[in-house]
């Protein structure tokens, strides 16, 4: 969860979104949630459902009031079911929005308030991650703020997976980000005129 100091009119509160990522179990499956994380607990939490950011006067919330307020009703059964669980996977790799859920484009941009406005058509460079029914991982990454690329809209981006069969995906981070190696070798041109830029963590995907 990510918890941001409002501004101007919205100055005195603070917005809490939760942010998508793509998690590999041990038994080598894939799915994309939301998760929640709390330094207090061992592990992370996830949601398979798609969570509204919260917005309050409180900074900092207790994992019980994050549990009650982000339950879902249990319909003719009564009650109250949280949404979050404990994250089963061995492998979480956080990004956002989520692009494509349940074989449909959903896009999760304002639940996670990852792009203000109307920036989720803008054209930018993409890196992104998915895998279809049969549990095959896809990744891609599209260039773009260049003469020869003029890069792709979140929405071309999640059709683009859909149409590879993806029945879930994610964004990853893009821009100067974006940049693929094969065996140690660059599949495509950076959007930043220095090349590759230096970057805190890679996704890495080894054949043993």
């Amino acid at each position: 969860m990510h918890t941001i100091e409002g501004r101007k009119k919205d100055s005195l509160t603070y917005f809490h979104s939760f942010d998508g990522a793509f998690g590999i179990s041990k038994k080598r499956t894939a799915d994309v949630a939301w998760i929640y994380t709390d330094s207090s607990k061992e592990y992370p939490y996830a949601s398979e459902l798609v969570i509204p950011f919260m917005h309050d006067s409180i900074a900092d919330h207790s994992f019980n009031y994050i549990k009650l307020h982000t339950s879902v009703a249990m319909g003719e059964a009564g009650g109250l079911a949280p949404s979050f669980k404990k994250c089963k996977m061995k492998t979480v790799v956080g990004g956002g929005p989520v692009l494509v859920q349940n074989n449909k484009i959903q896009i999760s941009n304002n639940e996670e308030r990852k792009f203000a406005g109307k920036a989720i058509n803008d054209r930018h460079p993409r890196t992104a991650i998915g895998y279809t029914r049969d549990n095959k991982i896809i990744i891609l990454v599209a260039e773009g703020r260049s003469e020869t690329a003029s890069g792709l809209t979140l929405t071309q981006e999640a059709q683009i997976l859909k149409d590879l069969g993806c029945k879930e995906a994610l964004n990853l981070d893009g821009g100067g980000s974006s940049c693929m190696l094969l065996n140690g070798k660059q599949t495509n041109i950076p959007s930043d005129k220095e090349g590759q830029r230096p970057v805190p963590s890679v996704f890495i995907i080894e054949n043993k």
